[in-house]
């Protein structure tokens, strides 16, 4: 009896091992790929990325990178990083390095404990490599867990497999989530969670071939991604996936951490390969509304575990989540962790004043929600243009990479924030001091900036409040200008950029409107639009029209852009209250023409009264003065002559906002005072 079950037992063995390779070697071109990578990687163990593929290959890993990683396990912050490649080895090499790495991980906290303030467990990426880890951990050693642990592994795998992942295209983190759930398609014991690791696994390839061109780069629009990811096309961890699933980009010679995994993985790879396509155009919808998550996703989670899961989600200091938060980050006295920096000032408030607080900080609590968005996405070979649709305009933008084009090998983008000449230096967790709003058709985007006035009394406000644009000429075979449009061409492709101004800031092409500023970028290739001169030549027929006009029966500022161009028509008006108004403040109510000379008022901030400097001559002019919430506090009629002034008693105004309005001759003269 014995006898019989040893020979099932390696029976089965032997046909595991068969279906690994069988799955490996399915498509003979990525296969050769594989080797290869593998190969060069042992040749040339320059960084602990290899020990994955050292201990695949039954190499000795290098011991001065494992004892360099082990080392630094207590103290590095993005410790996870290096967990998930020590869990690859553990599981790779049958033992042969359990007494050396058990005994470094086992103090290390595998989930969030009160007073955390260096590592991160919430975030997409860092959710799951951590989990996963402590679940492999589990199943082979017996690594006692937390209570909550399976649940919500599984939950996370089903609302990856059912939503898609919240940092959406980020060549920064989709690599990391990657190789967190790859482990559990290679190694855990659970049936239903594995097979939901693959599923997932594969999903998040297939969304990095989504926006990979041609020529093998990827510069998406993207939630949580660093600049620095759009300046290099070639040879960083997400294009070491690219080359080994299609071959396309330059051939990495080492390894990288995404890379290692994805060698050395057994997960069936020709579904991702056979989702590549050359041409895309397409509108998808990511995630799930934050609401959604709170009352339907997440509500069966522990409190702990969904706060946490809406924080993965960018859902920290939104109104509808504040009170969740503040009650959590003060249990776990967390106010010193870098995540809650923009938030601290608001530490010392009670709990239930958490949402009126985080309605008052709205330009800076709802951007970073980086969930339930659409994402238009247009790809002909070479060229790619992608953005986020109408989110959170206005407002702070934290890591979300809003818009960007992409002709070849260079990105192509507008970023909003003080100008940096170089972009790797721009603040990693403030990509955009303020979003805009993005409307795109195929392969043409209208981008609005238009600052929410809020985000002044967070010290958000004169140069940081620049549009840059971002490309390397560098990259450019041909460039040419058509008044304020800028057009380039990279090979078969092509982009124009119209800016809303033509000046240099620092080097770079910026401009530092404070209102409101309008971009326009299109691609183009060889085989939709023809040569480049006919490309340029449809740029030169393109029509362009911006205005600002106040809407008197709703008090509100209204900032208007429309471009038409290539057959298509992209306009929008962004309405804002009446504070929300240009600063040259004179503006016709009827034909929407601009004046230079403004209305005058001192002092400003007021007192007891408020003077008016009369800048024309007005017969019958109509003055009206409303506070915050649009109830006239005055009116009058003013007949008068330039350089007369008036005086307005304010002694009995509630401290706050107003806006005074002058009409005369059609023309509508406005001003914000401050009432002390």
């Amino acid at each position: 009896m014995r006898t019989l079950y040893t020979v099932v037992q390696t029976a089965l063995l032997l046909s595991v091992i068969i279906l690994q390779h069988f799955t490996a070697s399915a498509n003979p071109e990525f296969e050769a790929r594989r080797q290869q990578y593998m190969q060069d990687a042992i040749l040339r163990p320059n960084s602990d990325d290899v020990v994955t593929i050292q201990a695949y290959k039954g190499v000795p890993v290098d011991q001065n990178l494992l004892t360099a990683m082990l080392n630094n396990i207590p103290t590095r912050s993005t410790v996870d990083f290096d967990i998930v490649k020590l869990i690859r080895v553990l599981f790779l090499s049958n033992g042969e390095y359990d007494s050396q790495i058990l005994p470094v991980l086992e103090p290390i906290p595998f989930w969030l404990t009160p007073g955390e303030n260096q590592r991160e467990y919430w975030s997409e990426n860092h959710m799951i490599m951590w989990m996963s880890s402590d679940w492999l951990l589990h199943e082979k050693y017996g690594k006692a867990i937390d209570s909550t642990l399976e649940r919500r592994l599984r939950h996370y795998l089903r609302l990856k497999n059912q939503y898609g992942f919240y940092e959406f295209y980020s060549s920064t983190y989709l690599p990391y989530c990657f190789s967190g759930l790859v482990n559990l398609a290679d190694f855990a014991q659970d049936a239903e969670i594995k097979s939901l690791a693959t599923q997932a696994s594969q999903k998040i390839l297939q969304e990095l071939l989504l926006l990979t061109n041609d020529r093998g780069s990827y510069f998406p629009a993207a939630g949580r991604n660093y600049y620095g990811k759009y300046e290099t096309p070639f040879l960083q961890n997400h294009n070491h996936l690219i080359y080994l699933l299609t071959g396309r980009g330059t051939k990495p010679t080492t390894a990288s951490h995404a890379g290692g995994f994805l060698a050395t993985t057994t997960i069936d790879v020709q579904p991702i390969i056979d989702s590549y396509s050359s041409s895309i155009n397409t509108v998808v919808s990511m995630g799930h509304t934050l609401l959604e998550g709170i009352r339907n996703i997440n509500n069966n989670m522990t409190f702990n575990d969904r706060v946490i899961f809406q924080w993965s989600s960018g859902g920290y200091f939104h109104p509808d989540v504040a009170q969740n938060t503040f009650q959590f980050v003060k249990v776990y006295n967390m106010w010193d962790h870098f995540q809650f920096n923009d938030f601290r000032q608001f530490s010392v408030l009670p709990t239930e004043l958490a949402t009126a607080a985080a309605n008052i900080a709205s330009p800076i609590s709802k951007g970073s929600v980086i969930s339930g968005q659409d994402v238009a996405i247009y790809k002909h070979k070479t060229v790619t243009l992608s953005s986020t649709q109408d989110l959170w305009k206005g407002k702070k933008g934290y890591q979300l990479i809003p818009v960007v084009a992409n002709t070849g090998t260079t990105a192509v983008m507008t970023a909003s924030g003080k100008v940096i000449p170089n972009w790797d230096e721009r603040p990693s967790l403030d990509a955009n001091t303020h979003l805009p709003y993005v409307q795109q058709k195929d392969n043409v985007a209208l981008v609005m900036y238009r600052p929410d006035k809020g985000l002044s009394l967070f010290n958000i406000k004169d140069d940081k409040l620049d549009v840059s644009l971002f490309y390397k000429p560098e990259a450019m075979d041909e460039i040419r200008e058509y008044g304020n449009w800028w057009i380039a061409r990279e090979g078969d492709g092509y982009v124009a950029v119209r800016r809303y101004c033509m000046d240099m800031v620092n080097n770079i092409p910026a401009c530092k409107q404070p209102d409101g500023q309008t971009w326009v970028i299109m691609v183009g290739h060889l085989d939709t639009h023809g040569s480049f001169d006919a490309f340029v030549q449809t740029i030169e027929q393109s029509k362009y029209e911006e205005r600002w006009y106040f809407d008197l029966p709703t008090l509100q500022w209204i900032y208007f852009a429309k471009v038409v161009v290539d057959g298509k028509t992209l306009q929008y008006a962004w309405n804002g209250d009446i504070f929300s108004g240009p600063t040259q403040t004179a503006t016709a109510i009827q034909n929407n023409r601009t004046e230079s000379n403004a209305l005058t008022v001192f002092p400003n901030p007021a007192n007891d009264h408020i003077s008016l400097v009369l800048a024309d001559n007005y017969k019958n002019a109509q003055l009206q003065i409303v506070n915050s919430i649009g109830n006239v506090v005055y009116r009058d009629e003013i007949n008068g002559f330039t350089g007369q002034i008036k005086t307005i008693s304010t002694g009995e105004w509630a401290a706050g906002m107003y806006m005074l309005m002058l009409e005369s001759d059609g023309v509508l003269y406005t001003q914000s005072v401050v009432k002390q």
